[in-house]
């Protein structure tokens, strides 16, 4: 796969991201829904302080290092792309890490750039150690929520695809409430989480074809060549 392939997929995936976060962000109030497909395909705006899915730690302190952490991720897969595809690996292994850069990135343009160029969204209240809710609908403005690297990942892709409740007689949860799929996402989500399920579903067939390529290496690099082998 060539680097103009690679170029192509990462901007196709960062512009569709970018492209559905703005116009969720710029038309839904904070927790408004739309159905798309039935009950089970819905866009369900919400705020993400945190990692994807919704998963949070370390308050406003966390946020800022898992920004920092997404950048040096960024910027070393930058090299990495570049790396694999000087050493000719996989073109499917290639597409999963393409994917998963892009998800990266689109994740970190929200983390890095929202907070400026949004009049509203979710701030962090030390107070209470919890991040508090905005009314309205958010707009482009100089005047941000929040300062560079402090901007909230926008979330809306959601699937309840089934929703019932847990017999009594199962521990723990027994009389709960279950949803299956719970958890809130977006375009840049799926693609780091397709690209890492896809190596792991694939990693033999992907590892197969690296080993071909070393054991190729190694003979056209390797092979003896002298007056007895040479051939007139």
């Amino acid at each position: 796969m060539k680097k103009l392939h690679v170029v192509l997929i990462v901007v196709a995936v960062v512009v569709l991201d970018q492209a559905l976060k703005y116009y969720v962000k710029t038309t839904f109030p904070l927790h408004a829904s739309q159905m798309v497909w039935g009950e089970w395909f819905q866009l369900y705006f919400v705020e993400n302080p945190g990692m994807a899915y919704g998963m949070k730690f370390g308050g406003n302190i966390g946020k800022l290092s898992l920004t920092i952490f997404r950048m040096g991720a960024v910027v070393f897969g930058v090299w990495y792309i570049g790396h694999i595809i000087q050493k000719k690996y996989h073109n499917g292994f290639i597409f999963c890490a393409a994917l998963i850069f892009a998800g990266a990135l689109g994740n970190l343009i929200d983390s890095c750039f929202y907070g400026m160029i949004f009049d509203k969204g979710m701030v962090f209240n030390p107070a209470n150690n919890t991040y508090g809710y905005y009314e309205g609908l958010a707009a482009l403005s100089s005047q941000g929520y929040a300062s560079f690297l402090h901007g909230n990942v926008v979330d809306m892709l959601y699937f309840p695809v089934i929703k019932g409740h847990f017999p009594s007689w199962v521990p723990v949860w027994g009389g709960e409430d279950f949803e299956f799929f719970r958890p809130i996402f977006n375009i840049a989500d799926a693609a780091i989480s397709g690209g890492v399920i896809s190596i792991i579903v694939f990693q033999k067939k992907f590892n197969r074809h690296r080993q071909q390529q070393t054991v190729g290496h190694t003979i056209e690099t390797k092979a003896l060549v002298d007056d007895a082998t040479q051939v007139s």
